[in-house]
């Protein structure tokens, strides 16, 4: 319960977390950041860690020159890119051991989560690879399930650079352009929020129409 409090604390003040780890790290930050969006997309089973709003975090202290904003995003490309390929390759080889893989006696990968990113799936084709950038929680999930899959490495590879491209430099530069705002400055929380509810309109806009359409079915 303890671990639950400071992550969600964590979360939504990412900015001031990350203000003391710049001052704490220093120049060790570049390889911190690089290992949060490396595992939040390379690693099945912690779909949890704050993608978006750490890019946006990032932005804004690269406008006030804490961080340099031509090292972070190629940095974090290479992140996204290389955690992707690593969730592609567990999928590929460990992808039925890890579905069995239960702690506490709940599996390890939620069924719901599984079940959103199939749906991704029906609906998009390889192009989830792009579109799950944006969604979190799917987005940890995607190359996991791309990897079961039937979709070759080299289709999977392409659209991941894609995806990367798209993800990593829009959220930053949003950050970099919006982050010193003074609303945003003292509404940080608010933002982390709106960022999430965005993000995961997708997921709902499709859940609404897939109900709608079974109802009318019906």
């Amino acid at each position: 319960m303890e671990f639950l409090h400071t992550f969600i604390d964590t979360f939504l003040h990412l900015d001031q977390y990350l203000e003391s780890w710049i001052d704490t790290y220093q120049n060790w930050i570049y390889v911190i950041l690089f290992a949060i969006i490396f595992i939040e997309t390379g690693i099945v089973i912690w779909p949890w860690l704050p993608g978006d709003s750490l890019l946006f975090a990032a932005g804004a202290f690269c406008a006030i020159g804490s961080l340099n904003i031509f090292i972070i995003i190629p940095l974090l490309f290479v992140a996204a890119v290389l955690g992707d390929t690593s969730n592609y390759f567990i999928g590929k080889y460990f992808g039925e051991r890890a579905m069995r893989v239960k702690w506490r006696g709940k599996p390890i990968l939620k069924p719901e989560h599984l079940a959103k990113t199939h749906a991704f799936y029906e609906k998009y084709g390889a192009k989830t690879i792009v579109l799950a950038r944006f969604v979190p929680i799917v987005r940890t999930i995607a190359p996991f399930v791309a990897g079961m899959g039937t979709m070759t490495y080299k289709t999977f590879f392409s659209y991941n650079i894609i995806g990367a491209i798209l993800w990593i430099p829009s959220i930053t530069v949003l950050g970099y352009i919006f982050g010193q705002n003074e609303f945003v400055k003292h509404n940080f929380e608010i933002v982390v929020l709106a960022i999430i509810f965005i993000s995961v309109l997708p997921i709902f806009y499709e859940l609404f129409k897939a109900r709608f359409k079974r109802s009318k079915n019906n």
